[in-house]
């Protein structure tokens, strides 16, 4: 006979303490008839069933959490504060939120995959396309359609930026540091000419 703090699994027959069953108001007694181990077991094969695999449960300390990315222990002071989560930290340790919100924004932003923007990088050899000293750090794109040119340094993004992407203004600009004058010239009385 069970003593009164005990219940019956229905599914491995043990008798074993309410602890070990979850909660069901539905029930007479407010418990599952299978204990949690059983039913833990029986999501399982119903996911595998359907071609789905269930993260194992790992035992995790006190003051730590599981980052479900790198699969690593790690202590509290590795992840951010989440009010709206059931434990009351982000879902992901720093290191892997920061890579995956990298990844969603050229994703959203330019449409390129971690392994594109990597091809595009490794295809300048690294460096800016335009300086060709500084690393590649920053995408490049036209800001009328969108499309993406290639990977600049911080500066000469910036100053594309800055040239508001007019061919014409960066050509001066070119001209002028190569030390040509762009300013009018006065040919005659009242009568300026303009640099070609």
């Amino acid at each position: 006979m069970n003593d009164p703090g005990s219940k019956k699994c229905s599914t491995c027959q043990r008798a074993l303490p309410a602890g070990a069953f979850a909660s069901n108001r539905s029930r007479p007694d407010g418990l599952q008839t299978n204990c949690r181990e059983c039913a833990a077991e029986y999501y399982r094969r119903r996911q595998e069933a359907r071609g789905k695999t269930v993260r194992v449960k790992v035992p995790v300390p006190r003051g730590h959490k599981r980052c479900p990315q790198c699969e690593k222990v790690k202590p509290h002071s590795d992840w951010e504060r989440n009010r709206s989560s059931s434990d009351g930290w982000a879902s992901y340790c720093r290191e892997c939120r920061a890579e995956r919100n990298r990844t969603g924004y050229f994703k959203r932003k330019y449409g390129l995959a971690p392994a594109e923007l990597d091809a595009m990088i490794a295809e300048q050899q690294g460096v800016c396309c335009i300086c060709l000293t500084a690393p590649a750090e920053h995408v490049d794109h036209r800001h009328e359609t969108g499309r993406v040119r290639g990977v600049l340094c911080f500066s000469c993004n910036a100053a594309l930026g800055q040239f508001k992407d007019r061919p014409d203004a960066i050509r001066r600009a070119a001209a002028y540091v190569e030390g040509i004058a762009w300013k009018p010239t006065l040919v005659a009385p009242g009568v300026y000419q303009l640099p070609s």
